[in-house]
């Protein structure tokens, strides 16, 4: 990697929880399931523990629904029009749902989250100053929505990152594009291929 040690670099994994991407999944269950978000954590299972075992950290941010007192998910009425089919249960802390799928098990941390950018109201810059980390390499779902705003995020916060731009994926190829395109004057656009080179 660039002037950082991999010591000093975090791969983020962006959302790639079962209730996204597994087929009982709850989006597979509301007919969102998706073969190019599917495939994303075996594309990416190479460079994930490449990056592990030269003393990289790997870190996995779950998009999370507070149950509330009744047990419903707490949602605003955005997501809540935006996806009707989400139910108690789904998403949940702790459940099976909101886990990191098994092909990218184990990551050295998890940061749940609530809102697109997975610096909102988390732990997770507080994780990424205490293990030192100067770089983050984003990855995950969706390229427009939580991958661009978590790059941003960290930009601002001046954590130098890099974006795979076959590592991420959205509900179009046209969204895709345009989402990597925008993100160039912040972040380094990098593929799966250049980034096992660099760090070989």
């Amino acid at each position: 990697m660039p002037d950082v040690p991999a010591a000093a670099t975090a791969l983020l994994l962006c959302d790639l929880q079962n209730d996204f991407l597994h087929p009982d999944g709850a989006y597979a269950r509301g007919g969102l399931a998706d073969a190019g978000m599917a495939a994303l954590p075996g594309r990416l299972r190479p460079f994930a523990r490449a990056l592990a075992d030269k003393g990289g950290t790997l870190i996995s941010t779950h998009f999370t629904l507070v149950p509330g007192r009744d047990g419903a998910p707490i949602m605003d009425t955005h997501l809540r029009e935006l996806r009707p089919f989400l139910r108690p249960g789904d998403f949940a802390p702790g459940s099976w749902g909101q886990a990191l799928v098994d092909d990218l098990q184990p990551a050295h941390f998890t940061v749940e989250k609530i809102a697109y950018s997975a610096f909102h109201m988390s732990r997770l810059e507080w994780v990424l100053r205490k293990a030192g980390i100067r770089r983050v390499i984003v990855a995950g779902i969706v390229t427009n929505g939580g991958v661009s705003s978590t790059i941003r995020d960290a930009h601002v916060r001046e954590f130098m990152p890099s974006v795979l731009s076959d590592g991420c994926a959205a509900f179009s190829q046209g969204l895709h594009d345009t989402a990597i395109a925008a993100l160039r004057p912040v972040a380094r656009v990098l593929t799966l291929a250049e980034a096992l080179e660099e760090l070989a």
